[in-house]
């Protein structure tokens, strides 16, 4: 696969697990080491570089190395395959939602012309 396009996929399998989503909102504030992101946790280094490594894999972050540590930061361009994916839905909520608004008028009209 190619860097410059992504299958959702594995931002997805990165997205699923509640510690890799508190990662990349720490990484939202700025880049990180392993070490400074395992600070923020209460498990091993080693879980925290798996997690960092799934968070790569699925393009939402990138990493550099920095002498002997690895920096990771947020890749927000990671991140758009995600969200096209899931606005490809908002077409059925804005229908349903619609819908709700039109029966909600209906009634609000009905009870005014019953008062």
């Amino acid at each position: 696969m190619n860097s410059t396009h992504h299958s959702p996929q594995g931002a997805f399998r990165a997205l699923a697990d509640p510690t890799r989503r508190q990662i990349l909102s720490y990484l939202a504030d700025g880049e990180m080491t392993i070490a400074q992101v395992s600070d923020k946790f209460n498990v091993t280094r080693g879980a925290i570089k798996k997690h960092l490594t799934i968070l790569a894999e699925g393009d939402l972050i990138k990493v550099r190395t920095q002498g002997r540590e690895r920096i990771n930061r947020l890749n927000p361009a990671g991140l758009k395959p995600v969200s096209e994916w899931m606005s490809f839905f908002d077409q059925f909520w804005d229908a349903r939602l619609g819908k709700l608004q039109t029966a909600i008028e209906k009634e609000n009209r009905q009870g005014k012309s019953n008062d």
